[in-house]
């Protein structure tokens, strides 16, 4: 059986080509614009490393004002989609699998990170030693912000089933017919604040209708 990294790598190769139909709900539209609008003033001057990418749908409006912004991904399907957009001239792209940070290199050290949609994939028994080592790319005082989905009933795929680890799971399918389980994880405040650990400061969490956005600095 494959792993629930596997399984998901899967999943989202097989969406990528329509993958950005989740951000044209109709509900949602308040909540993104609104986002956006607050995301484009959070990098001004920074060289940002940005998680899973995807399609690049964050980091166009991320990389506005930053000096610099490495979108990284693994998935070369929304990889591609990402690169053929028109980016702020702050942008480059690089392969790179999430948990695999140490492949960057021993120079390579940012002063921002972001992440749009990713926490919510990551194994909880992961997240922890996910964070310490992408906090390890960065230099004291960077800005950090995540985003994800909140769990609302009436917009949201219900879970499927937990595991002993607590992680929650989704049964999605697909255009093709496919039926495919996806890890998807949606936290409370506390438990995503509890997961940073104790090197980080000014820890804010902002709660939209069908997001959350966590945001700190590291200390």
């Amino acid at each position: 059986m494959p792993s629930v990294e596997a399984g998901m790598a899967e999943y989202y190769l097989r969406r990528a080509a329509y993958y950005e139909r989740v951000y044209f709900k109709p509900e949602r539209q308040p909540d993104l614009r609104a986002m956006a609008a607050w995301l484009a003033g959070q990098f001004s001057g920074r060289r940002v490393l940005e998680i899973a990418c995807g399609t690049g749908w964050w980091t166009l409006h991320g990389a506005a004002g930053a000096s610099h912004w490495l979108a990284t991904d693994l998935n070369p399907a929304t990889f591609a989609i990402a690169q053929a957009k028109a980016m702020p001239a702050s942008v480059a792209f690089r392969a790179l699998d999430a948990y695999r940070l140490d492949e960057l290199g021993p120079d390579q050290h940012f002063d921002a990170a972001f992440a749009g949609c990713w926490w919510s994939h990551v194994p909880l028994p992961r997240l922890r030693p996910w964070l310490d080592a992408l906090h390890a790319r960065l230099r004291p005082g960077a800005r950090v912000v995540m985003l994800d989905n909140r769990f609302v009933p009436t917009s949201s795929t219900p879970i499927s089933r937990r595991d002993v680890a607590g992680n929650s799971y989704q049964q999605r399918s697909l255009d093709d017919g496919s039926s495919h389980e996806v890890l998807k994880n949606f936290p409370s405040p506390e438990q995503a604040i509890a997961a940073l650990g104790p090197g980080v400061r000014d820890v804010q969490w902002q709660a939209y209708a069908h997001y959350w956005v966590l945001s700190y600095f590291t200390a």
